[in-house]
């Protein structure tokens, strides 16, 4: 039995004290946090986990530098702080980059004030960082010769974080950390209502891959479903302050544009930030900002031509993109806190600040908005709100979060160095292979380095370009609830935002991932991931949504 059908089966044989519905950034934390206390903890996405926000972001830990022009200096420095806290307890994965912004003629505000701006930026976060500079016109194209510099009024360089893998990589780990402390969570499983019975909340459960309902008990729920928080408080008949505006963003995934390994960072024709973001072999462009009136969205022909357009109108490239050089693309929903019902709100000053509201008569809590950056303080407060409404919390000042301590990684790159692991990297990978397994599996990867003192050709890699070897895949299949071949592909991995879909379909190691992950049911899976593979033009048609 799997590790999921086996959490499935447990789901429904014991009250928890915790349900957590959602398995997105905020439902991860949540999970990890309760369940690193010694919380006895459920949770259910109906997709898979991290399958919505949490996979379509711009992989960036930041602390909000584009809220000091509206003010919010509070928000700025608390996300600062939680910025720090992150890259503090992930150094291989939170790192830092440079931001290059440049500012054209006739911008709203004159270029030193914003370099001025990112000097307070960078003491509100205590100076951790790199300090910022200044940059005047004619010194762009030489730090950076893409650049079109021929309506440049000046630029800075300053500092902040990004994600080294992928936004849902990070997530899961979470997901993986609270499995470690007991959770006991599953993908593919809906919430279709919940109601209170003596005291506890009896939620109707629905496995969609058996095809059937069970109850889920718990004391409390945390609903965690990001985008969809309003839609299930309205099936559980939970009324809520609080709601939410949905601002679209797009961003387009294409071949490196620059070997610099640097944010590239203008502000678009709308006056909205714009970004070039490093993605391993590849650069991730956008974003887009549209208010949107629900959470299904998808990728139109105006939001491809509005980035093209400005990442034309504002590098010197040659030749400029086209739309045939996109090779995949990120769609989701920002979702929006905003008290009252919404609508009337100003929702570009919005910024992505959470908010946790909870109903202490029926112990339910209702996470709005939010944003990766300050993830670690959503899941303390959980633990808080949960402790507060009677919960047992027998290990509250576990630290539930972060990579392994040096000791121990220490030791992983002795073994690693002995065995001579990182001569067996690909050539064309962008890091030693010690390095890249530390950094996913944490002390996991030990067990990658004895799998392959057993058999040394399980560091090839399946698909050519992919960074993914046969012992990840391996270890992915027994460890992190693959149930269709795209959870892999686009979640566990980035396999799909760097390798176009064609090479992808045409793999010839793609049926033996296939064989690795799900054994007699490969074929089945192969051929409907197949069937949905289709070309990045045609991305469109596919939602983003949980």
């Amino acid at each position: 039995m799997s590790l999921r059908q086996s959490n499935v089966e447990k789901l429904s044989e014991q009250t928890f004290d915790v349900l957590i519905v959602g398995g997105g950034i905020n439902g991860a934390v949540s999970a990890a946090s309760l369940a690193g206390r010694g919380v006895s903890v459920a949770l259910i996405d109906k997709g898979d986990f991290a399958g919505g926000v949490s996979s379509n972001s711009s992989n960036l830990a930041w602390g909000g530098i584009k809220y000091l022009e509206s003010g919010e200096l509070w928000l700025v420095n608390k996300l600062c702080r939680s910025r720090n806290k992150l890259m503090r307890a992930y150094p291989s994965t939170v790192k830092e980059v440079r931001f290059l912004t440049t500012i054209q003629r006739g911008f709203r505000v004159w270029p030193f004030l914003v370099y001025l701006g990112a000097v307070l930026y960078w003491f509100m976060g205590r100076c951790v960082t790199r300090a910022p500079r200044y940059f005047p016109a004619r010194s762009i194209e030489n730090a950076e010769p893409i650049i079109d510099t021929s309506n440049a009024a000046g630029g800075l360089e300053y500092s902040d974080c990004y994600l080294y893998d992928n936004d849902a990589r990070f997530v899961f780990n979470f997901i993986r950390r609270s499995l470690n402390y007991g959770c006991i969570a599953a993908n593919y499983v809906e919430s279709r209502g919940s109601r209170r019975e003596g005291g506890v909340w009896v939620t109707q459960a629905h496995d969609r891959e058996s095809d059937r309902n069970f109850d889920i008990r718990a004391k409390v729920i945390v609903n965690a479903c990001g985008p969809y928080v309003d839609a299930l408080n309205a099936v559980n008949a939970e009324s809520t302050e609080y709601h939410h505006l949905f601002s679209k963003g797009v961003h387009l995934i294409v071949n490196r544009v620059t070997d610099n390994r640097r944010v590239l960072a203008f502000f678009a024709s709308d006056g909205r930030l714009f970004f070039m973001i490093p993605m391993g072999p590849k650069t991730c462009i956008g974003t887009t900002d549209t208010q949107v009136a629900q959470p299904e969205v998808g990728v139109t022909a105006q939001d491809r031509q509005f980035i093209l357009d400005n990442v034309n109108a504002l590098t010197d490239l040659d030749p400029p993109f086209t739309q045939s050089d996109i090779i995949a693309e990120r769609v989701a929903v920002r979702p929006l806190a905003i008290s009252g019902e919404g609508g009337e709100a100003d929702w570009v000053q919005l910024s992505r600040k959470h908010v946790i509201e909870v109903n202490e008569d029926t112990c339910h809590l209702s996470i709005f908005g939010g944003k990766l950056t300050d993830c670690l303080n959503v899941g303390d407060e959980v633990a808080q709100w949960v402790q507060r409404l009677g919960v047992a919390v027998p290990s509250r000042h576990n630290r539930w979060y972060g990579e392994p301590g040096d000791e121990l990684r220490d030791e992983f790159m002795l073994q690693a160095r002995l065995m001579d692991l990182d001569s067996l990297t690909h050539p064309s990978s962008s890091e030693p292979l010690s390095e890249r397994f530390w950094r996913r599996y944490g002390e996991t990867a030990f067990g990658l380095l004895e799998r392959i003192r057993e058999d040394e050709q399980c560091v090839q890699l399946l698909i050519e370009n992919a960074e993914y070897t046969r012992c990840e895949i391996e270890l992915a299949a027994r460890r992190e609830m693959i149930v269709r071949l795209e959870d892999f592909m686009r979640r566990r991995s980035k396999i799909e935002q760097v390798v176009s879909k064609e090479e992808i379909a045409n793999a010839p190691g793609l049926r033996e991932a296939c064989d690795i992950l799900f054994g007699d049911e490969a074929e089945l899976r192969l051929q409907e991931y197949l069937a949905e593979l289709t070309p990045a033009s045609q991305i469109s048609s596919t939602p983003a949504g949980k």
